[in-house]
This record gives structure tokens, sequence and C-alpha cells, in this order.
């Protein structure tokens, strides 16, 4: 739903899939898109981490998965976005992820755009990748930086869905998104002010010590700290 998001799990999933090729896009890389866009449609195979940018007026051959992790702000773009698949005259598949409170959405679906779905059973021997994803926060600041970001556009856009009778922000399990973004901490936001988490354990580290494996970036971090200072 937001360019956080894509930039977050991007970098998670180049680290968690191993001989697949990833690549993300979103509105604010500008020149790169068109760059990042035609490397993608030249390869054998490939998973594409996207927002919305890319849920109309492009055609890539063959997509053979369309995976719409949050559900789109409009309805149309729920059309849109599977419509990348299954083109002229291709077999493709099309999944979107519902929490239980969010299933209304599928009703929603089938009066609003004509377009009725099936559920599909949950994967069964699923690993739980994110206790390396949390691990991955703390040996680089980037990743734990860019999971803070995700989290908070990630509940911002949610606060703004067009169905917002169905996705509502009060019926959030907080907790329970931030255990699924990877967090350290819970950010500071005006949407958790005053709450209380006690299903979220923090780690014991001080995030402050965390830094950047870029040494550049942690150079320069280290700076603002001491003017702080």
């Amino acid at each position: 739903s937001t360019c956080a998001c894509v930039e977050y799990y991007g970098k998670a999933l180049e680290s968690l899939i191993k001989q697949v090729k990833i690549m993300s896009i979103h509105g604010k890389m500008k020149h790169k898109r068109n760059k990042i866009f035609t490397e993608f449609r030249k390869l054998p195979g490939g998973i594409l981490v996207c927002t919305d940018v890319m849920a109309r007026g492009i055609d890539i051959p063959e997509v053979h998965w369309v995976l719409q992790y949050d559900p789109p702000s409009s309805a149309s773009a729920f059309v849109h976005r599977c419509g990348r698949t299954a083109r002229i005259g291709n077999v493709g598949s099309a999944l979107v992820f519902l929490l239980p409170m969010e299933e209304s959405y599928v009703n929603f679906l089938s009066i609003n755009q004509k377009c009725p779905m099936q559920e599909m059973k949950p994967q069964t021997n699923v690993l739980d990748l994110l206790p390396k994803l949390k691990s991955m926060a703390l040996a680089d600041r980037a990743v734990f930086e860019k999971g803070m970001k995700a989290f908070v556009s990630y509940v911002q856009a949610y606060a703004k869905h067009e169905c917002n009778l169905i996705f509502r922000i009060k019926d959030l399990d907080f907790a329970s998104l931030a255990k699924g973004f990877a967090l350290l901490k819970m950010p500071k936001m005006p949407e958790l002010r005053g709450k209380c988490f006690p299903d979220f354990t923090p780690v014991t580290v001080n995030t402050d010590s965390i830094s950047f494996k870029d040494k550049n970036r942690e150079k320069q971090r280290q700076k603002q700290l001491e003017q702080q200072r």
C-alpha cells in the first residue's frame, strides 16, 4: 500500500529468498522506474514488489501470480491489480490477504466489481522467518529504520482506506501487526498514543546503539548524535 512497505519487504525478500531475482518499484523512484520495469520484463523469472504504480497501463508477459498483501484502497484498483496476470488468453492466479475482520470485503467486491472469489486454504508447514528479519534489523540500522517507517506508513494508509466501514483502524491488532513487521520496538505515532501493548515484547537492546552497515551513513549519524549531545 505504501512506498515504505515496498522498500522494507523488498529488502527482506532479497535476504530471505535465494536464487530468485527480487526487484522493487514504487512511485517515489521516478527516473529509476522505467529502467527497473524494463529489466524485470526481460527476466525469465522473478518477483516484483510494488505499489499500485504497477496496477494499470503496463504489460508484463506471463505473470503467474499477483499477491495482494494489502487490500487495495479502491475496489476498481483490485480488479486492475488482478488484471496483471492471465492476459491475452493466458492462465494466472491472484490472491488477496484478508484478516478475519475484513472478510466482508469479499462480498463487497462481488457486488461492486462483479468479481467473485474463492477462499484458499492456509498453507501448512510455513517457516517462521520473523526471527531472521529481527536479526537483520539488529545488525543494520537501515533495515531497522525501514521496518519502523513501513509500519507507520501501513497504519496511516489503513486509516485512509476507501472502505472504512470494513477496514476500521480501531479494530487493528497493533501488537500482532508490529510482530508481523518484525519490529524491535513500537514506534511513536499519534495512532498509538495512550495505548498499551502487553502482547508485544520489545527487544532489550537499546535501539540507539544499532549502527548502519554503511560506514558513511554511520559516520554521519554519529556526527549528528554528537551535535545533539
